[in-house]
C-alpha cells in the first residue's frame, strides 16, 4: 500500500495591502482598499487546480490565481515546491515579503505558513506537493522556507516547469526534482543589480525595445547587456519580452471575453498566429487552452 496522500490545511489571515509593484510601475490597481478589488481564495479552494501528474507519493497541479486575488495565509503536510510560470505577486512567509515576477521557485516544508497577494498580471504556477520519502528526506531543506530567485535556480526552474507539464514518467520527474532541489540549495543567494529592475520595467512598458535601446539606458554595452542579464535572471531579454506579452494575452484571455484576434494585438503580438506559436512554445499550450483556464480559477 503506497503512503497516503496529504491532507490540506489552513489557517486565515486577514488581508493585507501591496504597497508597490516594482517591474510594474504604475500599474497598482486603482482602489487596492475597495472590496471589488480583493477576490481571496477560501480555505476550501486553496488547494484546488488542474491536476497534472498524481503518482504515490507526489501530486502535481497548474495553480491559477486572478489578477489582484489575495490567497490566504496557508500550509500543507507534505512539502511543496512552487514553480514560478507566469506573472507577479508579493509572497509572504517567515522570510518576510518578496515581489517575484520572473524565473523563481519556492520549496515549503511542511507546516510552513505562507499567503500571496496577486498582481495585476494574475499568476500561473506548478506546484509538486510530495512526501519526503519520495524525493528523498536528505535533499529536503531543513528551513521551513527556501526561495530561489532568478540566477542558474531560476533557469532551472523553468525548464522543471516545462517538464512537469508534459507527459513525463515517475523516474523522469523525480530525478529532475531531486536534481532541481539539489542544485538550487547548494547556489549562493544573490541580489539582482539596480538596473536589472530598470530593464524588467522598461520591457513591461514596450516589449518591442532592442538590446542597444536597453543598453543605453542603464549605461552598458549591448553586447554585455544580453548574458549578464541572463544570468541575473534566469531568462534573456528576448524571453523576457515574450513573457510579458503572455502574461498580458493570458490574463485577458482569462478574465474577458474579447476575441483572440483582437487580445494578440492588445498583448504586442503581430497577429493571433503569432500568440499561438508563441504560447505553444513558452508555456506549451495554446491560447484556447489557456482561455479555458477562468474554470480553474483558484478563486472561486
Amino acid at each position: 500500500m503506497g503512503p497516503r496522500m496529504p491532507l490540506w490545511r489552513s489557517r486565515r489571515a486577514p488581508y493585507w495591502t501591496v504597497s508597490r509593484w516594482e517591474a510594474r510601475p504604475g500599474s497598482a490597481p486603482s482602489s487596492l482598499n475597495g472590496e471589488a478589488d480583493k477576490v481571496e481564495a477560501s480555505s476550501s479552494s486553496i488547494e484546488s487546480g488542474q491536476m497534472l501528474r498524481r503518482f504515490s507519493g507526489v501530486s502535481i497541479r497548474r495553480v491559477i490565481d486572478r489578477s489582484y486575488a489575495r490567497v490566504a495565509e496557508h500550509a500543507h503536510d507534505w512539502p511543496v515546491l512552487s514553480i514560478f510560470v507566469i506573472g507577479d505577486y508579493v509572497n509572504q512567509t517567515e522570510l518576510g515579503e518578496t515581489f517575484i515576477a520572473g524565473p523563481s521557485a519556492i520549496l515549503y516544508r511542511a507546516g510552513a505558513a505562507h499567503c500571496n497577494s496577486i498582481g495585476p498580471a494574475g499568476f500561473e504556477q506548478i506546484e509538486v506537493e510530495f512526501d519526503p520519502a519520495w524525493l528523498g528526506r536528505a535533499l529536503v531543506p531543513s528551513a521551513p522556507v527556501s526561495r530561489w530567485l532568478g540566477g542558474r535556480a531560476g533557469a532551472e526552474a523553468r525548464t522543471l516547469a516545462r517538464l512537469c507539464a508534459m507527459e513525463a514518467d515517475e523516474k523522469q520527474l523525480r530525478a529532475a526534482v531531486q536534481r532541481f532541489v539539489e542544485r538550487a540549495s547548494s547556489e549562493p543567494e544573490h541580489g539582482s543589480p539596480s538596473w536589472v529592475g530598470t530593464i524588467a520595467r522598461r520591457l513591461s512598458e514596450d516589449t518591442a525595445l532592442r538590446a542597444s535601446d536597453l543598453a543605453g539606458e542603464v549605461r552598458r554595452h549591448p553586447s554585455w547587456l544580453g548574458t549578464a542579464y541572463k544570468r541575473a535572471t534566469g531568462e534573456g531579454l528576448l524571453e523576457t519580452a515574450a513573457r510579458f506579452r503572455i502574461e498580458r494575452a493570458a490574463r485577458l484571455l482569462r478574465e474577458t471575453d474579447h476575441p483572440s484576434a483582437c487580445i494578440a494585438v492588445e498583448a504586442g503580438f503581430y497577429d493571433q498566429s503569432h500568440m499561438s506559436r508563441t504560447f505553444r512554445r513558452v508555456l506549451g499550450r495554446l491560447p484556447s487552452a489557456v482561455r479555458k483556464d477562468r474554470w480553474n480559477f483558484r478563486q472561486r
